[in-house]
């Protein structure tokens, strides 16, 4: 008996060490064509240098190894200074916006990083005598972790780049697979009633995901489809930057000061709005979903439109409740892992959002489509702690239980390994650099 485990937790050590390895390759995927340049500049506060972002990673995973080991030796406090993120327990950390400001560690030292930081883990998993159940919890967090800063890091290169990065892939978009710009109005009935809600199944969650548990969702309708760039068009062309009625106090200050106008990144060309991202400058694609759009642009279009923005909890229930067997599904489309047939995720290699009606096999009992990839999808819920959630990892995710709203459903910069219908991403009211855009509802 005592064998029969040991040779599942070898087993499960190599596994581990396998998602490990594929995970790290593909960070160094994202890079393999950048100059030495591009490395190191930070285009702006908010955004951090490709350099920084291979290092905190791997810097992370010294984190995990001194949860596991109190005697474990980091492999450099200069490097623990910048490397840290906001890990008040390691120090005061280096300044979020002034990451492009130093020029030390240099690139060649946070790459050998990166190469010492993997022996120690491979070392680690084969050598050290370790409650391996609570070890393999904070190691699969750690490769979730680095895959949220994959999502982080396209973001920071379409910033940096846009057309001038040269992906290691890509792939063509599905043909528009709509004649109509308008037909995300569509609206899907979800049922009212009891849900579980929160991640059930036997993988990798994050604490924020936790505990399941049941809440009550009144009858609602929830769009069919993110909204699209015609439909946003329509409440720019109506006037809705400068209506104040639409806007959240806050949201309209915000708006006066920082002159906004239209989406991040659009910019009007003789008559014609166009955009910058990964295929260039280009007129906008009216079927695609509107994205890098906040809170407050959301909210003010819901507003405009006579609907609102979902609840989380109507989100998740339209996404994964199937109605007929009582059941709820991981993703809309089942228990399945992703795959390009059923959306648009980082290995979809597409570089950019699809037109809606794209992924009809990647749709939700409830009728709802493209709910994960594309773009995140803010909603109006608050970002906290559900009842009885209990901290997997100090200083992650419950700091941030303030000033923040709730998204779902993933971009097309997700990794497929990071999202499941009850995922929860977070981000202030004002902020719009990231892949986000929303879909409406209405109460039935």
């Amino acid at each position: 008996m005592r064998q029969t485990l040991d040779k599942q937790i070898d087993d499960s050590r190599g596994s581990l060490w396998h998602d490990f390895v594929r995970t790290r390759s593909r960070t160094l995927q994202l890079t393999e064509n950048l100059e030495v340049d591009d490395f190191v500049v930070q285009t702006a506060v908010y955004m951090s240098p490709p350099k920084w972002h291979i290092g905190h990673v791997s810097w992370l995973f010294e984190v995990i190894m001194s949860r596991i080991n109190k005697d474990y030796q980091f492999y450099s406090n200069e490097f623990s200074a910048y490397l840290n993120s906001y890990y008040n327990q390691f120090g005061e950390p280096h300044q979020k916006g002034r990451r492009g400001t130093v020029s030390r560690p240099t690139l060649s030292q946070i790459l050998d990083y990166y190469v010492e930081i993997n022996s120690r883990v491979q070392v680690f998993l084969t050598e050290f005598n370790m409650n391996y159940g609570h070890a393999k919890s904070l190691f699969e967090m750690g490769l979730n972790h680095e895959c949220q800063h994959q999502e982080l890091m396209v973001y920071d290169l379409q910033h940096l780049l846009a057309d001038l990065y040269v992906p290691s892939k890509k792939t063509e978009p599905p043909k528009d697979a709509t004649t109509s710009p308008s037909v995300s109005s569509d609206m899907m009935h979800v049922g009212g009633g009891m849900y579980s809600m929160g991640y059930g199944g036997d993988g990798f969650c994050y604490d924020i995901e936790l505990p399941e548990h049941s809440v009550y969702v009144d009858d609602c309708t929830l769009g069919r489809f993110p909204v699209t760039n015609a439909e946003y068009m329509e409440f720019i062309k109506d006037g809705g930057y400068s209506m104040f009625e639409n806007w959240l106090s806050d949201g309209w200050k915000i708006v006066q000061e920082r002159e906004w106008n239209s989406p991040m990144y659009w910019e009007e060309i003789d008559g014609q709005w166009c955009t910058l991202d990964f295929r260039g400058q280009r007129p906008i694609n009216p079927t695609e979903p509107v994205v890098h759009v906040s809170f407050y642009e959301a909210d003010a279009y819901a507003r405009w439109a006579g609907k609102r923005l979902p609840t989380e909890a109507e989100w998740e229930k339209a996404a994964c409740y199937d109605v007929k067997s009582g059941t709820k599904r991981i993703y809309p489309w089942g228990d399945e892992l992703p795959d390009t047939h059923k959306c648009n995720l980082l290995e979809s290699n597409i570089w950019g959002c699809t037109s809606i009606g794209s992924y009809p096999d990647g749709a939700s009992p409830s009728g709802c489509e493209q709910m994960i990839g594309d773009v995140w999808e803010w909603t109006s819920s608050e970002f906290v702690g559900y009842r009885g959630f209990k901290s997997a990892f100090r200083e992650y995710n419950d700091k941030w239980f303030t000033g923040q709203k709730v998204l779902r459903g993933g971009s097309y910069g997700t990794p497929s390994i990071s999202i499941r219908g009850s995922y929860r991403n977070f981000f202030r009211l004002d902020e719009r650099w990231m892949f986000a855009g929303f879909r409406l509802a209405s109460d039935s």
